[in-house]
């Protein structure tokens, strides 16, 4: 019996199972569902005996030392207080909402089952720490930016500009190209000056080209470059391995 647990084919087919469940019970109609509570709190028992049944197979110096096994007892864990939703009376509050959440955490073991998932972890937290800097400098690009615009059209757009944190917002919106002409278009229209409409119109171009275009290109290039990291490494080793052999052939051949 304690094999099942440590299929991972089975294990797998109980989250998407679980996962199912958890799709349903979201539907404000389907959420105080009997049948689908049950089976929710049946799924989670599950994975709590897993991990015993594990603990005591292995040990547990054994099994703590393996990072997926240390993953999946803390997706457990912080997924129990779901449980009080079946056996107390949980009042219609934020704390309903706080359990809802713990019951969401046990789809992340899904994240154990993808392929070169170790891979993609090393490769983007290397792309992280390459990187660092580049989005230190951009943080500071939106900070300024984010004051300088607030002062200048907090009056004229105060839904946009009307503190240094819906600037920010605003800011980050326009590096990302998203509706970045309803902005300066607004500004135009509102302040009804030709002049200063065209210099406000001709201000965002410039944040959108330096930002949104140029700049998250930038920062965009770096991560893709870091993650691929491992595979032009490979490649590199494969084409060195090559050239060697070529040469010790050609060596060969001149004897």
């Amino acid at each position: 019996m304690s094999r099942l647990f440590f299929s991972e084919r089975f294990v797998l087919l109980a989250i998407l199972a679980n996962a199912v469940v958890i799709f349903f019970l979201n539907f404000p109609a389907l959420e105080h569902d009997p049948f689908l509570l049950v089976l929710d709190h049946f799924f989670l028992s599950f994975f709590l005996v897993e991990a015993m049944v594990k603990i005591k197979v292995l040990s547990w110096p054994v099994y703590w030392k393996d990072g997926w096994n240390r993953f999946d007892f803390l997706v457990v864990v912080f997924s129990l207080p779901s449980l009080l939703s079946g056996l107390i009376d949980v009042p219609d509050t934020s704390a309903v909402l706080v359990l809802r959440m713990f019951r969401m955490l046990r789809l992340l073991r899904f994240f154990r089952f993808i392929p070169h998932i170790g891979k993609l972890l090393e490769g983007l937290l290397r792309a992280v720490k390459s990187s660092v800097f580049v989005l230190i400098s951009f943080a500071v690009i939106t900070f300024l930016l984010s004051l300088f615009t607030c002062t200048a059209f907090r009056e004229v757009a105060p839904e946009y500009f009307g503190n240094p944190l819906i600037s920010a917002y605003s800011i980050f919106q326009l590096f990302t190209v998203e509706g970045w002409n309803e902005i300066p278009s607004l500004i135009a229209e509102r302040w009804q000056d030709p002049v200063w409409s065209f210099f406000a119109k001709l201000y965002f171009v410039f944040i959108v080209l330096g930002g949104g275009m140029f700049g998250m290109s930038f920062v965009t290039a770096i991560f893709v470059d870091e993650m691929t990291l491992d595979n032009n490494r490979d490649l590199e080793k494969k084409i060195d391995m090559l050239t060697r052999k070529i040469g010790e052939l050609e060596r060969a051949l001149k004897r």
